[in-house]
C-alpha cells in the first residue's frame, strides 16, 4: 500500500466532487451557467458551429479562474493585485545616477560650457 504525500504542505487541496477542490467545482459550475445562458441568447442569431464555438470561449474565463495560480495567488488576487499596481498606486521611477564618473564628466561638461 502506498500513500502520496505531498513535499508541501501548503500544495495541499482535498478533492470534493469528481476529483476537483470546492474552488475548482463553483467556478466549473459558474462557467457552464454562463455557456447555458449564451446558448439560450444566441441560438437564434447564430448558427450551430458557432454558437457552440462562443459558448466554449464565453466560458473558458470562468473555469479558468477556478485553475490559474500565479505565484501563490488565486486569479482574483491576482487581477485585484495588478489593478492595484497599475491603477491604484502606480509609482514613477526616476532614473538618477550617482557615480563618481558621471559626477566628473557632468562637471567636466559645466566647464567646457563656461569657456564658450
Amino acid at each position: 500500500m502506498e500513500i502520496k504525500v505531498n513535499k508541501e504542505i501548503r500544495n495541499y487541496t482535498e478533492s470534493m466532487f469528481f476529483g476537483l477542490s470546492m474552488r475548482q467545482f463553483f467556478f466549473a459550475l459558474i462557467g457552464v451557467g454562463a455557456a447555458i445562458l449564451m446558448y439560450f441568447l444566441l441560438r437564434t442569431h447564430l448558427g450551430t458551429e458557432t454558437l457552440s464555438w462562443v459558448c466554449m470561449l464565453g466560458a473558458a474565463p470562468f473555469v479558468a479562474m477556478g485553475f490559474i495560480t500565479y505565484n501563490g495567488m488565486t486569479a482574483e488576487q491576482f487581477a485585484w493585485t495588478w489593478i492595484k499596481s497599475k491603477f491604484i498606486e502606480p509609482k514613477k521611477v526616476k532614473f538618477e545616477c550617482d557615480t563618481f564618473y558621471h559626477e566628473t564628466v557632468q562637471r567636466s561638461a559645466r566647464k567646457e560650457n563656461k569657456r564658450l
